[in-house]
């Protein structure tokens, strides 16, 4: 009877051991976006300064138009049948707005100062000296992973810095790697992401450049060893409450059998 017991123990605490090394969390579990170190990237200070947001589909525009330079404004975003709350005018998917008196007129793949050349170009066949306020509203990126915020922080401006991002992010976790942090930007081709990181741990390996987001950039906080740590604790904990409580009965039955 002993003796049956005893295999029967056996065989629980193998079968425990065998849950324990396949069950348990790998950092590489919870990392998103992995690649080969050699395909990251550091984006070119020229490629970084030049580039300026281009207007998507689906973006929300403030279109002001003037008489003249420093008047008051002609028609404003509010006048305009497509922005009645002041949410500005939608880009339609073909990537085109409507205004007064010009009609439809594409601005999507244009910066905004391209977008306002051509629609005060259209406003010259029928206003004089007309003038053409335009900004995006909608312009936003993204910060996910290891911070305490994580989602969509908006931007009221051309640029923001990796450090601004993730301040209205909350701040980085204790189980965030601080020398890697992972940028994903557009291709300015239309074609694929680029992908560069930061090192936030040492201010010589910190280039200006490559610290500037963009709108619609991604920026991903990786989780460190201790995160899947932690996690795998977890997961121990319950294994051994799991073969603990197998083991009870053949532990009561022993003490039985005495």
């Amino acid at each position: 009877m002993r003796k049956s017991i005893k295999f029967l123990l056996l065989k629980t605490i193998l079968l425990g051991s065998v849950l324990l090394c396949t069950g348990c969390a790998t950092k590489s579990d919870y990392e998103l976006f992995q690649t080969d170190a050699n395909a990251t990237q550091p984006t070119t200070k020229h490629t970084m300064r030049s580039i300026e947001y281009r207007i998507l589909p689906q973006d929300r525009l403030d279109v002001v138009l003037y008489k003249d330079p420093g008047q008051n404004s002609m028609i404003a975003t509010e006048d305009l049948g497509q922005s009645v709350n002041r949410k500005g005018v939608l880009v339609n998917t073909a990537g085109y707005i409507a205004l007064p008196l010009i009609g439809k007129i594409k601005v999507a793949g244009l910066t905004q100062s391209q977008a306002a050349k051509r629609i005060t170009a259209q406003y010259k066949k029928y206003i004089n000296t007309p003038s053409v306020y335009l900004e995006v509203l909608n312009k936003r990126l993204f910060v996910i992973g290891e911070v305490k915020k994580p989602g969509v922080v908006k931007i009221d401006k051309e640029k923001m810095t990796l450090f601004e991002a993730l301040a209205f992010a909350g701040d980085l976790t204790d189980s965030a790697v601080r020398d890697h942090i992972v940028i994903l930007s557009a291709n300015p081709s239309g074609q694929g992401m680029n992908i560069r990181s930061v090192d936030l741990t040492h201010f010589a390996n910190m280039d200006y450049s490559s610290m500037m987001l963009r709108p619609n950039d991604i920026v991903y906080v990786q989780p460190n060893s201790w995160k899947a740590f932690k996690v795998a604790a977890g997961d121990y904990g319950s294994i051994f409450q799991a073969v603990t409580t197998a083991l009870q009965p053949f532990a009561n039955i022993k003490y039985l059998t005495k």
